[in-house]
This record gives structure tokens, C-alpha cells and sequence, in this order.
């Protein structure tokens, strides 16, 4: 029997400024380690005001991790110390691998109405990989399959696989699933996931019961009670759900659809050694990047 798996955690996003003053909400990030191992952090940049995201992010370093770019609407170009150059399109998904080091940066700009909305996932490396070639996967969206199950769920699959069609983004270390999911009003919606998956859920848009239980009961977020703030077991947008451990997901409606992200890795269980845009396993590798950073010697490979 399929266990389902309840809600261990939810987070309301934050409102953060970062780059060079780019206005963001992270649904997790630094103070979140481990309990989302492999991930590091989400964050989730929407917003129809050109100055909360021009100024983008400059040039910047990153070791040891994963960037995972997912543009909703608007564009993101992107540069690194090596001349590669590029755009992130509406739809697209850029998936880095930083490994042993690139210096690189992204510069969102807004759609024709001025609206930039995307999403960027940080994913650990192990040890074992956090020196490996850095490399890019770029997913144009007319690459990105999506599929319609019987009872209406639509379902973009970035990486992974969903009624027998996979994802374009395969071979990654940590065994992810990222999942675009939308479920039309009055459906339930049930996954399988891999029982020792780290799993989690951020809602794009509208409103849906994340667990078996529909009745109302009380999340904690963030130390306030959650029941006190909205009277209403379902969760609505910009919230982020961390999954408890079980074989599958179950995701239901009432009256209104509901639009959310689902992703999972295989965590990784090594220590955790980050600042800014580094993220390595020890304190004195953390040194190590940086004195390379300032005397020019960070960059050690130009293809995986």
C-alpha cells in the first residue's frame, strides 16, 4: 500500500532584495539546512516594475552547486568568464552545474507589459562531484514535454518522469524530479515519489489541499500559527510545503485550481560549508575558493 505523504513543514516566502537590487521572495534558504538536503534554496523573482529587477546580478562566483532557472515570463540573459553568452526565454529552463567554478551573470528583463517572473533552485553537489567541469543545460520550451492526464492535470516535465514521458534534464547526481503541475478545480492529484526523496511543493497559484487530511488543523510557520492567519486547511500561492517521508504525494481541489511546482532529489547527507555563492563541505575549502576568486585562479575547467 501507498503511503501518502503528510506535510512536515510549511514556509510563507520572504520578501529579499539580492544581486544588485533585484526584489525576490525566497521560500527557503540558508537557516533551511538540512531540512531540504539536497536543495539549498528557492526563490521565486515576479514583478511588473522594471526597477525591482534591471539592475539584475552582476557578475558573481559560484563552487560547488547546482543554479536551476526557470523564466514563467520575461527573459534572462546570461554571460560567464568562459564567453558564453545566452538568453533564458519565457518557458525556458537553464540548469548549471557550477562544479569546480564559473564567474557568470544573469540579467532578467521583463516581457512586453514589463512582467519578469521566474524561479531559481540551488541543488548541493556531493564531494565527489563539487570539483567536476562546470556545464550548462539549456531547455528551450518546445523541449519541455507536457502531458494531460485522464482527470485534466496538466504536467510540464523539466526532469523526471510522468506517464511513461521523461523529462529533458537527465544523468544529474542527485536523481532529481521538477515538476510544473497544474490541477483543475474538483481532481485529485496522486504521484509517486521516491520514498527516500527529499520532496517539496511551492504553489505557483491558486489554492489546494497538499495531504489526505481536509479538515481544518494547523501548519506552523515560521513560529506563528498558521490556522490563526487563514481559516482554511488548503494552501494558496507563495507558499512552499516541505513533504513528510512516504511513496507518493496526493493534491486536491474544491473550487478553484491550483498551479505548483513539485521537486525532489536524493539528499545527500554531507556537512555543509556555505557563503554567498559558494557552498562547499568545509571551512577551509570555503577559504581555499575564495583566495582563488581574488587572485584569479578560480576557474579550472571550461567543459565537463
Amino acid at each position: 500500500m501507498n503511503q501518502t505523504r503528510g506535510i512536515r513543514k510549511l514556509l510563507k516566502s520572504k520578501p529579499t532584495i539580492e544581486g544588485a537590487g533585484v526584489h525576490l521572495k525566497r521560500g527557503f534558504g540558508f537557516s533551511e539546512v538540512p531540512a531540504f538536503d539536497p536543495f539549498l534554496l528557492f526563490d521565486d523573482f515576479h514583478s511588473d516594475n522594471p526597477a525591482h529587477y534591471l539592475k539584475g546580478f552582476p557578475w558573481h562566483p559560484h563552487r560547488g552547486i547546482e543554479t536551476i532557472t526557470y523564466v514563467l515570463h520575461g527573459e534572462v540573459e546570461h554571460g560567464d568568464s568562459m564567453g558564453n553568452k545566452g538568453v533564458i526565454n519565457s518557458g525556458d529552463v537553464q540548469w548549471m552545474t557550477a562544479g569546480s567554478g564559473i564567474v557568470h551573470q544573469e540579467m532578467p528583463r521583463g516581457d512586453t507589459e514589463g512582467l519578469m517572473w521566474g524561479f531559481q533552485l540551488w541543488a548541493n553537489l556531493p564531494a565527489s562531484h563539487k570539483m567536476m567541469g562546470p556545464r550548462y543545460r539549456d531547455v528551450k520550451s518546445d523541449q519541455i514535454p507536457e502531458v494531460t492526464l485522464d482527470n485534466g492535470v496538466k504536467i510540464k516535465i523539466i526532469c523526471g518522469e510522468v506517464d511513461g514521458e521523461r523529462g529533458p534534464v537527465r544523468d544529474i547526481v542527485i536523481d532529481p524530479e521538477y515538476l510544473d503541475v497544474t490541477v483543475p478545480p474538483g481532481v485529485e492529484f496522486v504521484h509517486p515519489v521516491k520514498a527516500e526523496h527529499t520532496v517539496f511543493a511551492y504553489i505557483v497559484g491558486g489554492q489546494g489541499f497538499f495531504c489526505e487530511e481536509k479538515n481544518p488543523f494547523t501548519y506552523e510557520v515560521q513560529g506563528v500559527n498558521y490556522f490563526d492567519i487563514q481559516r482554511d486547511p488548503s494552501v494558496g500561492k507563495e507558499n512552499l510545503l516541505l513533504f513528510d517521508d512516504g511513496a507518493q504525494v496526493m493534491v486536491s481541489t474544491e473550487n478553484d485550481p491550483v498551479r505548483f511546482l513539485l521537486l525532489s532529489g536524493k539528499p545527500i547527507g554531507e556537512p555543509v560549508a556555505w557563503y554567498g555563492p559558494i557552498v562547499m563541505n568545509t571551512q577551509e575549502e570555503l577559504e581555499i575558493a575564495f583566495d582563488e576568486y581574488r587572485k584569479g585562479t578560480f576557474i579550472k575547467d571550461k567543459t565537463d
